[in-house]
């Protein structure tokens, strides 16, 4: 479909499956710097497509296809980013499925819009947290990254080298940790502390891998959220995503037919309530 123009800011959108009257509709969100909606397209957003809901995809600014821009990387515009870009397609209440990074959006997005907000899968969702330097492991991450990238010049290497997707999608998340106030923008979000979790009023799934760096995030989302149901994934770390795509449909699934009314495939009947 047509790239989407939101507070001045060009999005680039993907959707799968025809908006038919009364389908859920399904809000993807990835994570940072090197994801993209291609993260959720080819593993999830197609089978929940198929379970009847509309799924909808779009790059955060500054990632994918979406416009680069030299400020507003924070969790407080990207949630009046995704606002505006449901304005712009004309959904009103929907699910959104969130993974790292596009968990602390979509945990913002239901505080401040609960009429708005269906129903939360957070995969590996950071944000929850009790205390600050919550994001502190994650801006060390990329802190690291931004100079590597900066003084080792990987893109020119990789592009000189023929590496010619890989040397664009370096020097796309060069730009964007190097040449923006991303690191700063992230720096300043405050994490969801509990008592803000406990007025999460939609239900929420919550999935972890069992040796995530952040599975306590999870753990305080089943205390702190009354309608929450945790799932941790046996052996997995934090990319869930990509390496645990099978069992977390089979979750998943069965627990977006419960609360948004999509169907469940026979392989899929029992995961989580």
């Amino acid at each position: 479909m047509p790239d989407v123009t939101v507070r001045g800011v060009r999005f680039h959108v993907q959707t799968i499956g025809p908006p038919a009257p009364g389908a859920p509709v399904v809000v993807f969100l990835h994570g940072l710097v090197l994801d993209n909606l291609s993260s959720f397209y080819y593993t999830i957003a197609g089978p929940v497509a198929e379970a009847g809901a509309h799924s909808v995809l779009y790059d955060l600014r500054g990632h994918g296809r979406s416009e680069l821009t030299p400020d507003g990387h924070g969790a407080d515009d990207a949630v009046a980013d995704l606002f505006g870009i449901l304005d712009a397609l004309g959904h009103d209440r929907v699910h959104l499925v969130a993974n790292s990074f596009g968990g602390v959006i979509a945990l913002k997005a239901a505080l401040d819009r609960p009429d708005r907000i269906a129903g939360l899968v957070l995969i590996e969702a950071y944000g929850p947290a009790e205390h600050d330097g919550w994001a502190e492991g994650l801006l060390n991450t990329l802190t690291a990254s931004a100079l590597g990238l900066e003084y080792d010049r990987l893109a020119d290497q990789l592009l000189a080298a023929g590496w010619r997707k890989t040397g664009r999608q370096v020097a796309a998340a060069d730009a964007l940790v190097n040449r923006t106030t991303l690191l700063d923008d992230l720096a300043r979000t405050e994490p969801v502390r509990p008592a803000e979790l406990a007025a999460v009023r939609c239900p929420v799934l919550a999935v972890y891998g069992q040796h995530s760096d952040v599975a306590e995030a999870g753990r305080l989302l089943l205390r702190s959220v009354p309608g929450c149901t945790l799932h941790v994934m046996a052996g997995h770390a934090h990319t869930v995503l990509r390496d645990g795509t099978a069992e977390l449909l089979e979750v998943m699934l069965p627990w977006l037919a419960r609360h948004a009314g999509t169907r469940v495939p026979a392989t899929a009947a029992g995961g989580a309530r």
